[in-house]
């Protein structure tokens, strides 16, 4: 068989591409035009770290430079065109695809009173029904709300009192949703009374679920393997998903595809059959501060291959062995990536803080491009809500 080769500067264009970042960051960034946006991004992941931004404002800035972070939670509260839940983390996702939901409902619910059972505190299913019965009675509550006689503790994000645990877990079988959020604590409420009747009520089986998963996870890629199509959505297991790459390269709705890596390596992937039809533009040269959890880079094994960018989020690195700050913001221009920034909103004097940026190996900063990141910078303190803009002594490493 004669198998398509996509080249690597093709292959990021078209991935680019599918995830808004080619084109001008132009648009409403609220209402229908931002659902549009979440819509095609299928979900965007929620991060509470907030040292310039918080990851998810970030991941919908970069597409659309009109964004403020309150539009997304009008988007959850007031115009129901999202809702809360899981992926691979927690995230706002498309309404529509509620219904597809209920099959990780179905599963997390299984797997989480298992795993819960040992690893947090408090017996689990006893707490359970009167969580459930508290909210049913008195309406939405947030953790505050729920086992006021029980310990608290300050041991660490995950050192959860037992009805925290159930209303997460209430939350991740479906029984409950997240109405709203305050500030970034999630406020809880029946699902009823959550989510339109129209989802609600909707019904799909197991098997059309995961070809929905499969095959919207493949548009919204462009090109991927059987195990890059189950961590899409992470709605279906490898092997589902491996079944049912089988079945749609032998049905004619997939074709096989090899696309090359930057180190010149070939992998071979799934495509629409289409793919080849309409090849996306050379995207703008304008430089972009993306989210550490921006959709195009979430897969870093992904990231390494197409992009040849190594990033990790150095957390646990001791200070005197980090290379870089903790918590760094990739940079991409065009089609490459030419390094990451380390920043910090001081919002009390007005300032954003520029401690350094990182090139990327082979990447020369010459006027143009310094000029066209400050610019990007300019725009980011604007985003922050800071006026100002400070740059460190030698703040542009050596590349």
């Amino acid at each position: 068989m004669n198998v398509p080769v996509i080249s690597n500067t093709e292959a990021r264009r078209i991935f680019l591409h599918r995830h808004l970042l080619t084109g001008a960051p132009s648009g409403a960034g609220k209402g229908a035009d931002l659902a549009g946006v979440i819509q095609h991004l299928g979900f965007v992941q929620l991060d509470s770290v907030n040292t310039f931004a918080r990851a998810h404002d970030l991941i919908l800035w970069a597409r659309r430079q009109q964004y403020r972070p309150p539009a997304l939670g009008h988007a959850l509260a007031r115009d129901g065109h999202v809702f809360e839940h899981w992926t691979h983390d927690a995230a706002a996702i498309d309404m529509t695809l509620f219904p597809h939901w209920r099959l990780k409902m179905a599963r997390d619910a299984k797997r989480l009173a298992s795993y819960w059972k040992d690893a947090r505190r408090g017996d689990l299913m006893a707490t359970i029904d009167d969580v459930l019965r508290q909210v049913s009675d008195e309406g939405a509550c947030t953790s505050k709300d729920v086992g006021k006689e029980e310990e608290r503790s300050s041991g660490g994000w995950w050192d959860w009192h037992p009805s925290k645990t159930a209303l997460e877990y209430l939350w991740r079988s479906g029984e409950l949703a997240v109405a709203r959020r305050n500030g970034f604590r999630k406020v809880y409420d029946l699902t009823e009374r959550v989510i339109p009747p129209e989802q609600l009520n909707a019904r799909f089986s197991t098997e059309e679920t995961i070809d929905w998963a499969c095959s919207a996870a493949l548009e919204k890629l462009g090109f991927a393997t059987s195990g890059e199509l189950a961590a899409f959505w992470d709605i279906v297991t490898p092997a589902e998903a491996k079944a049912w790459s089988l079945s749609a390269l032998s049905g004619g709705r997939a074709i096989a595809v090899d696309i090359e890596g930057v180190d010149g390596k070939l992998r071979r992937s799934l495509a629409t059959p289409d793919l080849l039809d309409t090849r996306p533009d050379a995207p703008l040269t304008r430089v972009r501060i993306l989210s550490p959890f921006d959709p195009a880079l979430r897969d870093r094994k992904r990231a390494e291959r197409l992009f040849g960018f190594h990033y990790r989020i150095e957390i646990f690195v001791p200070a005197p062995k980090r290379q870089y700050g903790y918590y760094v913001f990739p940079v991409l221009e065009g089609d490459q990536m030419i390094g990451r920034i380390d920043m910090k909103a001081d919002r009390p004097a007005g300032r954003l803080d520029v401690t350094a940026f990182w090139p990327e190996d082979g990447v020369r900063m010459g006027a143009g491009r310094l000029k066209r990141l400050q610019t990007e910078i300019v725009r980011a303190a604007r985003f922050s809500g800071c006026g100002d803009v400070a740059y460190a002594d030698g703040w542009v490493k050596a590349g």
